[in-house]
């Protein structure tokens, strides 16, 4: 089995379509070992539940009140992923920049997903600002892509798989954001089988 371990901040439709595709047999020798939160009012913690996949809560706002350095924190939470003896790391809206404390600790085993296309609108908010792009006759596009996490870069790397998503005219910002996800939901598991098919 390939043990891997999922970071997530918020919703956890991306944690929830890498569980449904374990369980289907789409990602088959596969094992989600650990679901990692930042954030206590994470719906995803509801999910790792609902399945049984172990759970941790480590928060960044405890070693920032105690002054502590960021790479202590990416430390710390890097040796209790390894703690879990996991090969890969997801990260499925974990919504803070790894800094190289975590990123050596998984050398090209760090996998992360943008709801973008490369080199376009790094960074949060990106469906809103591509849709505000669009609606200013910027782009006639936008897209999703799965990447591997080299350095600290922010939604760059290697390119493990993309897709371009169309923005229509008569699109809401929910209208995008639903195609987005669903698109994002088959890609990841998409990138990830061919990661480990090649592995």
């Amino acid at each position: 089995m390939t043990r891997i371990a999922v970071l997530a901040s918020g919703h956890g439709s991306n944690f929830q379509a890498i569980l449904d595709a374990v369980e289907e047999g789409r990602l088959p020798g596969v094992e989600v070992a650990l679901l990692v939160v930042n954030r206590q009012e994470a719906y995803a913690i509801r999910r790792a539940i609902a399945h049984g996949v172990p759970l941790v809560y480590f928060p960044l706002l405890p070693f920032r009140r105690a002054g502590r350095p960021r790479s202590e924190y990416d430390a710390a939470l890097a040796a209790i992923v390894k703690s879990f003896d996991v090969e890969w790391v997801v990260l499925a809206g974990w919504m803070h920049v790894l800094s190289d404390a975590f990123i050596r600790a998984f050398p090209a085993r760090i996998v992360n997903l943008h709801p973008a296309l490369p080199g376009c609108f790094p960074g949060t908010q990106a469906i809103q600002r591509a849709y505000e792009a669009f609606r200013r006759g910027e782009i006639a596009h936008t897209g999703v892509m799965v990447h591997l996490v080299p350095d600290e870069g922010v939604d760059v790397g290697p390119v493990v798989l993309q897709e371009r998503v169309p923005i229509y005219p008569d699109d809401s910002l929910d209208d995008l954001e639903g195609r987005i996800h669903a698109v994002e939901h088959r890609l990841l598991v998409d990138a990830l089988r061919q990661l480990l098919d090649e592995a």
